[in-house]
Protein backbone atom coordinates (compact mmCIF):
# COMPACT_ATOMS: atom_id res chain seq x y z
CA UNK A 1 0.00 0.00 0.00
CA UNK A 2 3.04 2.54 0.01
CA UNK A 3 2.52 5.62 -2.09
CA UNK A 4 5.64 5.54 -4.49
CA UNK A 5 8.29 8.86 -4.11
CA UNK A 6 7.52 10.43 -7.24
CA UNK A 7 3.84 10.10 -6.31
CA UNK A 8 4.42 12.46 -2.96
CA UNK A 9 6.83 14.82 -5.27
CA UNK A 10 3.95 15.49 -7.64
CA UNK A 11 1.51 15.80 -5.28
CA UNK A 12 4.24 18.39 -3.60
CA UNK A 13 4.67 20.23 -6.46
CA UNK A 14 1.07 20.89 -7.73
CA UNK A 15 0.53 22.01 -3.67
CA UNK A 16 3.18 24.62 -4.52
CA UNK A 17 1.83 25.62 -7.71
CA UNK A 18 -1.56 26.05 -6.20
CA UNK A 19 0.14 28.00 -3.38
CA UNK A 20 2.21 29.90 -5.52
CA UNK A 21 -0.83 31.06 -7.66
CA UNK A 22 -3.63 31.55 -4.85
CA UNK A 23 -1.53 34.06 -2.79
CA UNK A 24 2.66 33.76 -3.22
CA UNK A 25 4.77 36.15 -4.55
CA UNK A 26 4.22 37.28 -8.00
CA UNK A 27 7.39 39.21 -9.06
CA UNK A 28 11.49 39.05 -8.21
CA UNK A 29 11.47 41.29 -6.02
CA UNK A 30 9.31 39.80 -3.32
CA UNK A 31 11.26 37.16 -0.95
CA UNK A 32 9.45 33.84 -1.00
CA UNK A 33 6.96 33.48 2.49
CA UNK A 34 9.19 31.89 5.13
CA UNK A 35 7.49 28.52 5.41
CA UNK A 36 4.68 27.43 7.35
CA UNK A 37 5.01 26.64 11.06
CA UNK A 38 4.39 23.12 11.90
CA UNK A 39 0.99 23.06 13.84
CA UNK A 40 1.27 21.73 17.80
CA UNK A 41 -2.39 19.93 17.00
CA UNK A 42 -2.42 16.40 15.27
CA UNK A 43 -5.47 14.31 14.83
CA UNK A 44 -5.85 11.37 18.02
CA UNK A 45 -8.66 9.62 17.14
CA UNK A 46 -10.94 8.20 14.06
CA UNK A 47 -14.58 7.71 14.43
CA UNK A 48 -17.02 6.04 11.76
CA UNK A 49 -20.22 5.12 13.55
CA UNK A 50 -21.48 2.81 10.34
CA UNK A 51 -18.70 0.45 11.07
CA UNK A 52 -18.82 0.49 14.45
CA UNK A 53 -14.40 1.73 13.77
CA UNK A 54 -13.25 3.80 17.19
CA UNK A 55 -9.29 4.20 16.88
CA UNK A 56 -6.45 6.05 17.66
CA UNK A 57 -4.11 7.41 15.02
CA UNK A 58 -0.65 7.86 15.18
CA UNK A 59 2.15 9.92 13.14
CA UNK A 60 3.33 8.83 10.26
CA UNK A 61 6.01 10.02 7.90
CA UNK A 62 8.24 8.89 4.77
CA UNK A 63 10.07 5.76 4.64
CA UNK A 64 14.01 6.18 3.70
CA UNK A 65 12.35 5.15 0.12
CA UNK A 66 10.49 8.04 -0.10
CA UNK A 67 6.94 5.76 0.57
CA UNK A 68 4.06 7.03 2.79
CA UNK A 69 4.93 4.95 6.06
CA UNK A 70 2.21 2.45 7.26
CA UNK A 71 1.15 1.77 10.76
CA UNK A 72 3.27 -0.88 12.29
CA UNK A 73 1.58 -4.32 11.48
CA UNK A 74 1.77 -5.48 15.72
CA UNK A 75 -0.63 -2.24 15.77
CA UNK A 76 -3.63 -3.94 13.62
CA UNK A 77 -6.59 -1.89 15.40
CA UNK A 78 -4.70 1.88 15.08
CA UNK A 79 -4.67 3.84 12.21
CA UNK A 80 -2.19 6.97 10.97
CA UNK A 81 -2.12 10.34 9.76
CA UNK A 82 0.19 11.33 7.30
CA UNK A 83 2.13 14.22 8.37
CA UNK A 84 2.71 15.21 5.04
CA UNK A 85 -1.57 16.13 4.82
CA UNK A 86 -3.36 19.02 6.30
CA UNK A 87 -4.34 18.27 9.90
CA UNK A 88 -8.15 17.08 9.48
CA UNK A 89 -10.31 20.67 9.96
CA UNK A 90 -7.70 22.44 8.30
CA UNK A 91 -7.73 23.64 4.67
CA UNK A 92 -5.74 20.89 2.07
CA UNK A 93 -6.10 17.33 2.06
CA UNK A 94 -5.98 14.73 4.92
CA UNK A 95 -4.83 11.43 4.73
CA UNK A 96 -5.26 8.69 7.05
CA UNK A 97 -4.14 4.94 6.26
CA UNK A 98 -5.03 2.04 7.93
CA UNK A 99 -4.41 -1.65 7.38
CA UNK A 100 -7.25 -4.12 6.12
CA UNK A 101 -5.59 -7.14 7.52
CA UNK A 102 -2.58 -8.92 9.27
CA UNK A 103 -1.59 -12.42 8.91
CA UNK A 104 -3.80 -13.36 11.84
CA UNK A 105 -7.21 -11.27 12.00
CA UNK A 106 -8.95 -8.03 10.21
CA UNK A 107 -7.30 -4.78 10.68
CA UNK A 108 -8.76 -1.26 11.50
CA UNK A 109 -9.90 -0.72 7.97
CA UNK A 110 -10.96 -4.27 7.09
CA UNK A 111 -14.85 -3.00 6.38
CA UNK A 112 -13.30 0.57 4.68
CA UNK A 113 -14.77 -0.84 1.24
CA UNK A 114 -18.19 -1.12 2.92
CA UNK A 115 -18.42 2.62 3.93
CA UNK A 116 -21.23 4.21 1.87
CA UNK A 117 -21.53 7.88 0.63
CA UNK A 118 -23.52 9.82 3.61
CA UNK A 119 -21.98 8.24 6.18
CA UNK A 120 -20.14 10.33 8.68
CA UNK A 121 -16.39 10.38 9.84
CA UNK A 122 -15.28 11.84 12.75
CA UNK A 123 -12.30 13.18 13.53
CA UNK A 124 -10.92 14.20 17.42
CA UNK A 125 -7.86 16.50 17.39
CA UNK A 126 -5.60 17.41 19.88
CA UNK A 127 -7.45 20.57 20.66
CA UNK A 128 -10.75 19.35 21.62
CA UNK A 129 -11.73 19.93 18.61
CA UNK A 130 -14.00 16.65 16.75
CA UNK A 131 -13.87 17.41 13.01
CA UNK A 132 -17.01 15.91 10.92
CA UNK A 133 -17.01 14.57 7.29
CA UNK A 134 -19.52 12.98 5.00
CA UNK A 135 -18.58 10.22 2.76
CA UNK A 136 -18.46 11.27 -1.24
CA UNK A 137 -17.57 8.12 -2.61
CA UNK A 138 -15.50 5.15 -1.90
CA UNK A 139 -13.27 3.37 -4.72
CA UNK A 140 -11.13 1.00 -5.47
CA UNK A 141 -7.94 1.53 -7.65
CA UNK A 142 -5.21 -0.66 -8.88
CA UNK A 143 -2.12 0.46 -6.81
CA UNK A 144 0.02 1.27 -9.98
CA UNK A 145 -2.84 3.83 -10.83
CA UNK A 146 -3.14 5.03 -7.56
CA UNK A 147 -4.52 8.59 -7.48
CA UNK A 148 -2.09 10.81 -5.89
CA UNK A 149 -2.61 14.07 -7.30
CA UNK A 150 -6.12 13.66 -5.94
CA UNK A 151 -5.79 12.18 -2.87
CA UNK A 152 -2.80 14.27 -1.53
CA UNK A 153 -4.24 17.71 -3.12
CA UNK A 154 -7.85 18.34 -3.31
CA UNK A 155 -9.51 19.45 -0.08
CA UNK A 156 -10.86 16.97 2.34
CA UNK A 157 -10.40 13.67 4.46
CA UNK A 158 -8.83 10.47 2.52
CA UNK A 159 -8.60 7.11 3.79
CA UNK A 160 -6.86 4.46 2.19
CA UNK A 161 -6.38 0.80 2.97
CA UNK A 162 -5.65 -2.29 0.96
CA UNK A 163 -8.05 -4.57 -0.94
CA UNK A 164 -8.78 -6.42 -4.02
CA UNK A 165 -7.33 -9.52 -4.97
CA UNK A 166 -4.57 -10.44 -2.74
CA UNK A 167 -1.35 -11.31 -4.92
CA UNK A 168 0.04 -14.24 -3.31
CA UNK A 169 3.74 -13.57 -5.17
CA UNK A 170 4.21 -10.23 -3.82
CA UNK A 171 2.30 -10.66 -0.82
CA UNK A 172 0.54 -7.82 -1.04
CA UNK A 173 -3.16 -6.79 -2.40
CA UNK A 174 -3.53 -5.80 -5.56
CA UNK A 175 -5.49 -2.38 -4.75
CA UNK A 176 -6.30 0.13 -2.36
CA UNK A 177 -9.34 1.11 -1.56
CA UNK A 178 -9.84 5.29 -0.70
CA UNK A 179 -12.66 7.19 0.61
CA UNK A 180 -13.41 10.40 -0.42
CA UNK A 181 -15.16 12.93 2.22
CA UNK A 182 -15.85 16.42 2.54
CA UNK A 183 -16.42 18.92 6.07
CA UNK A 184 -19.46 18.47 7.16
CA UNK A 185 -20.19 20.84 10.64
CA UNK A 186 -17.84 20.51 12.97
CA UNK A 187 -17.92 20.14 17.34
Amino acid sequence: MAVPTRWVVVAGIVTGFAMFVLGGPHDDTESAAPPRRASSVVPERIDIPALKIRAPLMKLGLTDEGDVELPPFDRPSTAGWYTGSAVPGDPGASVIIGHVDTKAAPAVFFRLRDLRAGAVVKVLRSDGRTVSYRVDSVERVPKERFPAERVYTEDGLRLVTCGGDFDWSRHEYRDNVIVYASPADSA
